[in-house]
């Protein structure tokens, strides 16, 4: 395992973009004012935890199913742009539906660690070295203790044109990650069915 700053930067960016937990503040706020307590620390820990236990087994758990995971990362690609669709042009897509509201649902699991998480963190092992993406999340993570922790401060900081706007630019920055993750995986799988095909 090799660390690498540039590998450490992108999955930091991606990763940032699709939990977007400064996008998340409207809904921790809701949830607090409806009485429910979050605890920033056992969110953090438990979302850290079930992010990184599926990034060494989620591959594992692919094989039982037969998909490799250039194909998965073709799949996670999708699942990125529809996201990125959603922050940039301020549509909803994915509805967080999940019953009742307190640290450990909605807000470890699905806000933090949910289907959008798991996909990325999947992709992103098909192109980076893992150490850079267990960095990554470890520092995204400490964002997302902040941000728990100190909500109404940063609604009060940043206001609401600049969440809008930080919104906006990651919603960009997962496009293009999105069109990458597609065009290199989809070269992988090219390469391995071209052969195929001639020897038929």
């Amino acid at each position: 395992m090799n660390f690498n700053f540039l590998e450490f930067i992108s999955a930091f960016i991606v990763l940032f973009a699709v939990i977007d937990i400064l996008g998340s503040i409207p809904i921790i706020i809701d949830i607090r004012n409806k009485g429910a307590k979050i605890n920033a620390l056992q969110a953090s820990t438990i979302s850290i935890i079930i992010l990184i236990a599926f990034l060494f087994v989620g591959e594992a758990l692919l094989g039982l199913f037969g998909v490799d995971i250039s194909s998965f990362a073709i799949a996670g690609s999708f699942v990125l742009l529809i996201m990125s669709l959603e922050m940039i042009l301020g549509v909803e897509f994915f509805k967080h539906d999940s019953p009742g509201g307190a640290t450990i649902v909605p807000i470890a699991f699905p806000l933090i660690a949910g289907a959008g998480s798991f996909t990325t963190l999947l992709a992103l092992r098909s192109e980076f070295d893992v150490i850079n993406i267990i960095l990554a999340l470890f520092v995204n993570i400490i964002i997302v203790f902040f941000v728990l922790n100190y909500t109404h401060r940063i609604e009060k900081f940043i206001g609401a044109g600049g969440i809008y706007v930080l919104k906006k630019f990651f919603g960009i920055i997962l496009l293009a990650m999105a069109i990458r993750l597609f065009m290199s995986n989809f070269a992988a799988l090219l390469t391995d069915f071209l052969p195929k095909v001639k020897g038929l």
